[in-house]
């Protein structure tokens, strides 16, 4: 036994070909102390030069929206641009565009966690609150669509609560649907991103040396010690949530789909909108991931944690959901005239070359065209075209949803009944203001809690794997 062994430690395991290297999720092979440390300080040092103004701005436009959605209130909703027929614009737009924006966080979370996706921990927290954000900004535009935004706390008006009125919301109708698919969605987001939060809350603790701040840190963190038990607890917690929101991303977005697809409007009226509309919201989620990871990672220094590799996997998921929305607009085309249904090929046909052509064509040039340039890796692996492409998509999510609702709609069965839509300025400043919601609470999140799930990124590390020479393995090459 004693030559064999001395035999089989002489032998030496030659490395894996250079091709089928990986880059490591960690750069530098920094230490699990440099990953708390460079993470936690972002929250801990002091406040950012750019952030102030950053914020400040962002507050400005916050209360843009806040004084317009005043305006629209004490005056009502004759103030925006939507008339008959166009009785749905800018405000459903926005809804969906911000539901859209919302998936990707989940996607990330739920998804490439049971997928065993080591690549989604240096993302994850930062995409989890930024689905929570975006379900606020989303959640403004129903609510003042309604009109009456008074009677929306009333019982029955929009959730089915008891009254003595026995008014009660109509069960069949998907807008009804999409209080619960929304209300549910956010909730479930909500318990995943702080479930992930409590080691890093613990962290937090540990490191405070102001007593406020420990004190609000002790209180998140739930009495986390790190033991085996709460590990335990903490996985098999994590694991649940991930499975509730694994439907959750497919069913939220077929939920707001069935908004269009379950009438009997031309060119909304089609059983392809469900899937086509869930590509779509991850395709959107994953743009606006890369607009706010790609200017974060620069000016917070975390280069070696949001890795350039990160970056290439989500261009190609952007490539792979930006080919499938491509696809869903030809089949949508192609139904039209195949179906042998003048109104519904006129509807696309109008689409195209109508009064709304602009927007059809932006819509195709920024969703289809532009992110076919993530199949060359040099371009995929590019920080700052990939940053620019990113605002591409988001720019041709919102007119996806424009095409969709505002063209399908202006123009009736009768000429008589045609109109064109010309948004107002209450509708753009509204919409506007919203981006100014979701950027004053990103900022906020990014300076008191960490943007990036410690814990997390130390379990990828070589230091982390018992195996690794760099973790608890011994004896060297053997």
């Amino acid at each position: 036994m004693s030559a064999e062994t001395s035999t089989l430690s002489a032998v030496k395991i030659a490395p894996p070909p250079k091709e089928l290297e990986r880059e490591p999720l960690v750069l530098k092979n920094r230490s699990i102390g440099w990953i708390s440390d460079h993470i936690a300080g972002i929250c801990e040092g002091k406040t950012p030069k750019w952030w102030w103004p950053a914020f400040l701005i962002s507050a400005t436009v916050l209360l843009m929206m806040a004084g317009m959605i005043t305006y629209l209130i004490s005056t009502g909703i004759g103030v925006w641009g939507l008339n008959q027929p166009a009785g749905w614009a800018w405000d459903i737009t926005n809804f969906v565009f911000w539901i859209g924006i919302g998936h990707a966080g989940t996607l990330i979370s739920a998804i490439l966690f049971l997928l065993r996706q080591k690549w989604r921990t240096s993302i994850n927290r930062s995409a989890e609150a930024m689905t929570l954000f975006a379900v606020a900004c989303a959640g403004i535009f129903p609510l003042i669509h309604t009109g009456r935004v008074w009677f929306a706390v009333y019982p029955g008006y929009m959730v089915p609560f008891p009254n003595a009125n026995g008014i009660w919301p109509q069960f069949r109708s998907p807008l009804l649907w999409d209080v619960f698919a929304v209300s549910t969605y956010g909730t479930v987001s909500l318990l995943f991103w702080y479930t992930g939060l409590i080691p890093d809350l613990a962290t937090l603790r540990d490191r405070a040396t102001n007593k406020i701040r420990k004190m609000i840190y002790s209180f998140g963190a739930l009495g986390w010690t790190g033991s085996n038990r709460h590990w335990s607890n903490y996985e098999k917690a994590y694991l649940i949530l991930a499975g509730l929101s694994t439907p959750l991303v497919l069913s939220v977005h077929s939920i707001v789909s069935f908004d269009f697809a379950v009438s009997v409007v031309p060119g909304w009226h089609t059983t392809i909108f469900p899937p086509y509309f869930v590509a779509g919201a991850i395709f959107s989620g994953f743009g606006m991931v890369l607009t706010l990871m790609i200017p974060l990672r620069s000016l917070c220094g975390l280069h070696d944690v949001i890795t350039v590799r990160h970056i290439e996997l989500m261009n190609k998921v952007i490539l792979a959901t930006g080919s499938i929305v491509g696809y869903a607009y030809g089949m949508e085309f192609f139904i039209a005239w195949y179906g042998g249904n003048p109104y519904e090929l006129y509807a696309f046909k109008n689409r195209a070359f109508g009064p709304y052509w602009w927007a059809y064509w932006t819509m195709i040039s920024c969703n289809v065209i532009s992110p076919q340039f993530f199949w060359f890796k040099k371009l995929r692996t590019g920080v700052a075209f990939t940053f620019i492409i990113s605002i591409f998509v988001n720019i041709g999510m919102w007119f996806e949803r424009f095409v969709i609702i505002v063209t399908s709609i202006h123009r009736d069965y009768l000429p008589s009944a045609w109109g064109y839509f010309r948004p107002t300025y209450v509708d753009v400043l509204t919409f506007v203001g919203s981006f100014g919601l979701f950027c004053t609470l990103f900022l906020l999140f990014m300076r008191f809690l960490p943007v990036i799930a410690i814990a997390e990124v130390k379990g990828v590390t070589p230091q982390a794997d018992p195996h690794h020479p760099l973790g608890g393995a011994k004896g060297g090459d053997h």
